[in-house]
């Protein structure tokens, strides 16, 4: 049936007219329509040199773009045998809208969109309310909603410059949000919240009362209730996202680009369990710190690298995100901890290539890690941690984030 629905006369057409541009105005935009009428009208039925040229570089972008659809509709849907990363490739794009700057005002910038990805995420998600998304509240909210997607039992996530200043689950939504934004309320001013549940009138309540500024709110939906409350501040940006549960990633890729060139990986989904665990200390993690270490985990691969979690429970005590040393990561983030770290279980997204970062934790209170392994240092890490009596894990896979 998809064989059948491939158009070939109307690309072709549209092709051929267009390399004829100088003598044939080729229309493949109906929004067009008026624009071109009214030129007609008003220059004695013939259009300039500049108006067929942008006429026909417009089919070429729309051919391109139906012939990249096909592509990739016929590689996922049929499953050909094709390279993963092949040797060129074209990517199809829908612009979605204007934005009012990038990452600063002196920085033009657009969203963009791949219709074809239906998972639940930023790019599907409806604003009910608020000011116009800005290029930073796009990137933030997608930080959001990424963490929050981890879990099944009620989770928040604040965001701030893409790295969650706090996050955590709890048997309740206002609950959890709460205890995510424990973790650092200063860094939490004019956050990004993520929440995976509906919003009700409590939840709304809450983030009010307890936010002194909140840029941005994302879940899967609101009452009634939550949207009365939440107009009362007509700047703040309220989105929703249909079909949330959908079990569904999307055949995805992750793409970063550099002067010249792109680089092109697979989403970072890997999940551990259990059960995938290595201990490699003495002692053992106890049944509340394997918990405890697992959360941590799952939210350590949203910080920025180096990145260092210190959790107590289901819910971050203290972050430290991006720096350009692991002991410095330790430092920031028992300093954030604010006193919180006693008892609590560090995650770290990769290995330590020293003792000096378990020496650290041991100082904050720290009682068990959670890391990857692989140093060649690995031995004496491990004699630290059994020094200090922390128990350590390893995972086997890193969750750097550059």
């Amino acid at each position: 049936e998809a064989i059948e629905n491939i158009d070939i006369g109307g690309p072709s057409m549209l092709r051929s007219a267009a390399k004829n541009f100088r003598s044939v105005a080729v229309i493949c935009n109906p929004e067009r329509y008026g624009e071109i009428l009214g030129e007609l009208k008003n220059n004695g039925g013939s259009l300039n040199d500049g108006i067929l040229e942008s006429l026909a570089i417009e089919v070429f972008e729309q051919t391109s773009g139906y012939d990249t659809m096909i592509d990739s509709y016929l590689k996922k849907e049929l499953k050909k045998s094709v390279e993963q990363f092949p040797k060129g490739i074209s990517l199809s794009y829908e612009k979605s809208q204007d934005l009012r700057y990038g990452e600063n005002p002196h920085q033009k910038a657009a969203f963009y969109k791949d219709e074809s990805v239906l998972e639940p995420g930023v790019s599907n998600a409806v604003q009910l309310q608020g000011k116009e998304l800005s290029f930073n509240n796009i990137i933030d909210l997608n930080a959001a909603l990424e963490i929050v997607r981890e879990f099944d039992e009620p989770c928040a996530s604040v965001i701030k410059h893409t790295n969650p200043c706090g996050a955590a689950t709890a048997a309740d939504l206002s609950r959890a949000y709460v205890d995510a934004l424990d973790c650092d309320r200063l860094s939490a001013f004019g956050s990004v919240v993520g929440l995976n549940k509906p919003v009700d009138g409590r939840v709304a309540e809450t983030i009010m009362k307890e936010a002194d500024f909140v840029e941005c709110i994302i879940a899967p939906e609101y009452s009634k209730e939550a949207k009365a409350l939440f107009s009362k501040k007509k700047n703040l940006r309220i989105m929703e996202v249909p079909n949330f549960n959908a079990e569904f990633r999307a055949f995805d890729i992750d793409l970063k680009k550099v002067v010249g060139g792109l680089l092109m990986q697979d989403r970072d989904v890997a999940k551990i369990e259990s059960d995938m665990l290595k201990v490699v200390t003495k002692r053992k993690p106890t049944e509340e710190e394997l918990k405890a270490l697992i959360f941590g985990w799952k939210i350590c691969k949203h910080v920025k690298s180096n990145a260092i979690v210190f959790c107590q429970g289901t819910k971050t005590a203290g972050i430290g995100a991006g720096q350009m040393s692991r002991v410095d990561s330790v430092i920031i983030a028992a300093r954030k901890a604010a006193g919180r770290s006693k008892g609590a279980v560090l995650a770290s997204d990769a290995f330590f290539p020293k003792p000096d970062g378990i020496e650290m934790a041991k100082r904050a209170g720290i009682t068990a890690i959670i890391q990857p392994g692989g140093s060649i240092k690995d031995a004496e890490v491990i004699k630290a941690a059994d020094s200090a009596g922390i128990a350590m894990v390893f995972t086997g896979i890193r969750h750097f984030r550059h």
